[in-house]
């Protein structure tokens, strides 16, 4: 700004309404409605005074609306995985590690951050990409461990970061670049695949799995890593951006236009996180049907027949959202299972039932791990609850199963019915409703059973 604006006394009634707004006073002018053009000598005192008013309030709106979107969207909903400023937390990325491990059927995990992003850790050696958590059970804390690669290193986890590539290597004894850490088991591992943590340009780390075997990862789990990795990206990225926002906020002197920028940043940021959170859910569940041997797509048509029932008795759209969620993960305790106990063809032994019939248990402390899943745990929890109490865990009975377990519950009953396997035929749509109806009042909410049969005649 020029030393003759900064006198107001010495410039025109429009370039002082200039002074006020920083920035185009034509875009004031006509959002207070007062026609399609002014001319200069038209706009007086009071004009001006209206207009730097306005603009106050702008930016006092702007700001409001950046809280709210914090608020709205706070860490508590994502993953607080950021700005730690002690080593001892560190223990939650051996968690996610071993969740991860859980989640791909893995026998190692290990997380590599950016030094850029990484706090409260040991670093003597510079490492441009240090471990920060690992499912191993180290003899050491991770954050004194010192172990981490460099940028010319031509390791795998460097060449991943570098590039924003997954590299996958299915036979480590024959690859130059897999470069063992003994004290992370290397000298074992037999099958090793790295994906970039990334969002858009922004790179945060590299999320490693590893088996002693040469069992490679299926293409469901492969994207499954794949959509976590980004997730994660996506959820330091709003960490990050949320910090800068407050700390706009709390600015004196800070102009409408960067107040906008950074809204504009924030909305795109929370829509890429809540998009990446959706693809983690459906490639979760893709997940646990491959490996059920469920190729007919199961989980999704559950979830769509969830929503469906959720939409016919006029739920709020938060609520249909968790249904759907929960109806993908209704099994996600199977991830955890061995693959072998879905392929026995003989019959099953007692322990191999228990472990069957504890599956919920299992998919409810992997959902208790990420944290923007937990507010469908319950609807998991009790899907196996019985409208007449005799059904587990807790043989809750009538109204006090939640809504969203027994919604779950009956759409699962009926694609199951309606799904051939390999011990039987498909029932048709008619003898599946024909035995939900016998079941209704003991095994089934009544109300949700006649919606369940007004859908399915409506859809003739």
């Amino acid at each position: 700004m020029t030393e003759k604006k900064k006198d107001n006394k010495n410039v025109s009634v429009f370039a002082r309404s200039e002074i006020s707004l920083e920035t185009d006073p034509l875009e004031e002018i006509f959002a207070l409605n007062l026609g399609d053009f002014l001319a200069e000598h038209l706009i007086s005192d009071e004009l001006v005074q209206k207009i730097s008013k306005k603009n106050v309030d702008k930016t006092q709106r702007l700001k409001e609306q950046l809280k709210e979107l914090i608020s709205i969207y706070s860490i508590d909903n994502t993953l607080k995985i950021l700005g730690f400023s002690s080593k001892e937390d560190y223990v939650i990325y051996n968690a996610i590690a071993k969740t991860i491990k859980q989640m791909t059927d893995t026998d190692a995990c290990h997380i590599f951050l950016s030094k850029e992003i990484v706090t409260g850790i040991n670093n003597p050696k510079n490492h441009d990409l240090l471990l920060t958590g690992s499912s191993l059970n180290l003899n050491e804390d991770i954050a004194d461990s010192e172990i981490g690669y460099d940028f010319n290193d031509e390791s795998c986890v460097s060449e991943t970061f570098l590039s924003g590539q997954k590299t996958e290597i299915k036979d480590c004894n024959t690859h130059s670049s897999f470069k063992q850490i003994l004290i992370l088991n290397e000298d074992k591992v037999k099958y090793y695949l790295a994906v970039p943590m990334k969002i858009n340009d922004e790179k945060i780390g590299v999320i490693v799995v590893q088996n002693y075997k040469k069992k490679k990862l299926s293409k469901e789990f492969i994207e499954l890593l794949s959509v976590t990795a980004r997730l994660f990206a996506a959820s330091m990225s709003l960490e990050k951006l949320t910090e800068a926002t407050n700390n706009l906020i709390n600015q004196d002197n800070i102009s409408v236009s960067c107040l906008q920028n950074q809204r504009a940043q924030l909305t795109a940021l929370i829509g890429d996180l809540s998009m990446e959170q959706q693809y983690f859910v459906e490639n979760l569940a893709r997940a646990v049907d491959a490996k059920s041997n469920f190729q007919n797509n199961h989980s999704h048509k559950v979830a769509d027949l969830a929503r469906e029932i959720s939409e016919s008795l006029g739920l709020n759209e938060k609520t249909k959202d968790l249904i759907y969620y929960a109806a993908l993960l209704r099994n996600i305790g199977k991830i955890t299972l061995p693959e072998e106990l879905f392929n026995k063809k003989e019959k099953l032994s007692k322990e191999d039932w228990k472990q069957l019939q504890n599956h919920p248990n299992v998919g409810v402390s992997i959902l208790m791990s990420i944290n923007f899943l937990s507010e469908v745990v319950p609807y998991i929890n009790y899907h196996k609850e019985r409208w007449d109490g005799r059904g587990e865990p807790e043989g809750l009975k009538g109204q006090s199963i939640p809504l969203g377990s027994r919604i779950v519950a009956l759409a699962d009953a009926y694609c199951a019915m309606t799904s051939e396997r390999s011990y039987r035929q498909a029932f048709s749509k008619e003898q599946a409703l024909d035995v939900i109806q016998s079941e209704s009042g003991s095994k089934w909410d009544p109300v949700l059973v006649s919606e369940l049969i007004n859908l399915k005649k409506n859809n003739n």
